[in-house]
């Protein structure tokens, strides 16, 4: 049995240009070719400050979703308290529509609460802002009109139109690591994403909880998809694949260590081997995450998974 065959597999897009120049003709390839691969989703990340050279999330998600027409489009994940719940409840839906009732949004809190003084927004009880941004977002998108009273947001005879494809909304897959944020991604979400900077034994953990808090609510893993992004570099030469981890890991994390501790590198054989014992801890999506040649490891991701 491959990989595929116990799990979905989707993959990051380029959307990290290390070099500093952007490349949307690689884009174009790239996801049109993973689509005809029969990867199961395209993913993003937010990155809206710093060094690293990347395109914001909502405008690459608008893009992609006009070069695609069956994969589904991710972003992982939004840091929440940055939004405003209206304007991304809007931005949200449209791109929804203009890929046919394809987006799954993915949400966060965001581990750097002095982060959000950059864009003049306080940080105290940033997770109660969170929860109103969720509550103000599903609201927009499946009433008409919404009246909302919250700490932070009141809104009076408010609609948005056109409402999402998909219903009653696009799906919510949370970003959480911790039992509280864990606790609010059962309550409040759709799926949950493991973040690429763990490793297995977090991950597995907080699956256990994860499990645990569905069993509580009267849920199931079947309508609550567990997803891992994984950074990753296929290569016969392990120590050139871990120094180019490192590399990549360095410039984007600020920290080359991250690659050794939840990375995966190696020959084909390896990553396989790896990827399957991922699959089997429980993973129902894989996001895998090429940091180099993005097109050669679209091909070998696919061969190694059993999509090709």
């Amino acid at each position: 049995m491959s990989i595929a065959d116990k799990s979905r597999i989707g993959i990051a897009s380029p959307h990290i240009f290390p070099d500093g120049k952007v490349d949307m003709e690689l884009v174009r390839r790239y996801v049109r070719r993973a689509e005809e691969l029969g990867y199961s989703s395209l993913w993003t990340q937010e990155r809206i400050t710093g060094r690293p050279t990347a395109i914001d999330p909502v405008t690459f998600l608008s893009y992609i979703a006009g070069q695609t027409t069956t994969a589904r489009i991710g972003v992982s994940v939004l840091v929440l308290p940055r939004h405003n719940p209206i304007h991304l409840a809007k931005q949200m839906a449209s791109i929804d529509q203009l890929s046919g009732g394809r987006l799954i949004v993915g949400v966060g809190l965001g581990g750097n609460a002095n982060d959000l003084l950059q864009y003049g927004i306080p940080t105290e009880r940033r997770v109660r802002r969170f929860v109103e941004h969720i509550e103000i977002m599903k609201a927009l998108w499946t009433q008409t009109p919404v009246r909302y009273s919250g700490d932070f947001y009141e809104l009076d005879n408010v609609n948005i139109e056109p409402k999402p494809v998909q219903k009653p909304h696009p799906p919510l897959w949370f970003g959480a690591g911790v039992e509280a944020s864990l606790r609010r991604a059962v309550r409040y979400g759709d799926g949950w994403m493991g973040a690429g900077s763990s490793g297995r034994d977090s991950f597995e953990r907080n699956l256990v909880m994860i499990k645990g808090l569905l069993a509580d609510e009267g849920r199931t893993q079947a309508e609550f998809p567990i997803s891992k992004r994984i950074y990753l570099a296929v290569d016969d030469d392990e120590a050139r694949a871990l120094k180019r981890l490192r590399e990549w890991s360095g410039y984007y994390y600020g920290s080359a260590d991250l690659a050794e501790r939840v990375g995966m590198w190696g020959s084909a054989a390896r990553v396989q081997e790896q990827l399957a014992v991922w699959s089997e801890a429980g993973v129902d999506e894989f996001l895998l995450n090429p940091v180099f040649d993005m097109e050669m490891h679209l091909e070998k991701l696919a061969e190694i998974t059993g999509l090709s």
